[in-house]
């Protein structure tokens, strides 16, 4: 059966062809479908019309959901794990994260230099740890987003300037708002019970004023693990043993059955691992073929097999058999 098209619809559909934006393509649409002829001839190209329409709501929609939900102080995680850093302005922890990882922060004498997060990756043993440094909080507006790129870390350092007096005042307001908006938890006498780990970080403990400062706050914050560090190196061998310790991870090294092992590249699993862990890292079709594995290092004898269930230890080096 002819379709039998009137002016009218040639007219929407060239409108339609030279559409530049998804706006004017679904109005020109909605016309072509309003005014076809509704017969048996037209069926199939009414149903493309309708497709079409149905593609550009789709595409409109996870345009506007990507919009939404974009985050301009995310950052992707690389390396063992992602540590995030907190602090007032000029506290000292860009210059930290320039130290550490020499990552091009910008470092300057006004405050609020850091407008968007800035991350390095920071050597240690044969592993790099992420650091991440963000924009100074203030206290009054904290961004929804900030707060979020805290709560996805998987630890945090909450930097606080030692050389002034008002070191106690950044501690109080920067664990204040970190639990308010549920970052961090304490507890009433300053024990950690939140699930995300985080030590405190004075920095410039060079300073004159520095000694007399921490001893202030050591005495109200007794309970609270502080580390002390300058940018002229004090306290920064200790703060990267600190840091990997406390992303609760181990390295794995993968050996394949008649070559040496390969420890240029370890593997990253959390404490408590095991084998199966370890496997299904390796290829994720792993874990169904896997029988045992030889393991060195945490065994009781070098090359030992060990069931799927056995838990593994930092540099371990593993054979799976499969």
């Amino acid at each position: 059966m002819p379709a039998n098209l009137t002016p009218q619809y040639y007219a929407a559909e060239e409108n339609y062809k030279r559409a530049a934006n998804p706006e004017d393509k679904m109005k020109a649409l909605q016309e072509m479908l309003a005014i076809i002829p509704k017969h048996k001839g037209t069926e199939r190209l009414q149903g493309d019309i309708k497709k079409k329409i149905a593609r550009l709501k789709e595409d409109g929609k996870k345009k506007k959901q990507a919009k939404s939900g974009f985050n301009p102080f995310g950052v992707e995680k690389q390396g063992a794990g992602q540590v995030v850093l907190a602090g007032y302005p000029n506290s000292g922890k860009s210059s930290l994260v320039g130290i550490l990882t020499r990552a091009k922060v910008k470092i300057a004498d006004y405050p609020f230099s850091t407008a968007l997060p800035v991350s390095g990756m920071m050597p240690y043993k044969d592993t790099f740890i992420q650091l991440v440094d963000t924009p100074p909080l203030a206290l009054d507006n904290v961004p929804s987003g900030l707060i979020g790129t805290f709560k996805e870390a998987d630890a945090l350092l909450i930097v606080i300037d030692a050389s002034t007096a008002e070191c106690l005042e950044q501690l109080e307001g920067l664990t204040t708002v970190l639990q308010e908006r549920e970052v961090i938890d304490l507890s009433e006498d300053g024990f950690i019970i939140a699930p995300l780990p985080f030590i405190i970080v004075a920095s410039k403990v060079d300073h004159p004023d520095a000694a007399e400062n921490l001893e202030v706050l050591r005495e109200l914050w007794p309970k609270l693990e502080m580390l002390e560090v300058s940018n002229n190196g004090r306290g920064l061998e200790n703060l990267r043993v600190r840091l990997y310790k406390m992303l609760n991870i181990i390295r794995i090294y993968g050996k394949v059955t008649g070559k040496p092992v390969e420890k240029e590249r370890p593997f990253i699993l959390k404490k408590g691992s095991t084998v199966l862990d370890f496997a299904g890292q390796v290829h994720k079709d792993f874990p169904e073929k896997l029988k045992s594995a030889l393991v060195w290092g945490s065994s009781k004898f070098d090359g030992q097999a060990v069931p799927r269930e056995y838990v593994l230890e930092d540099e371990d080096i593993v054979e799976l058999q499969l």
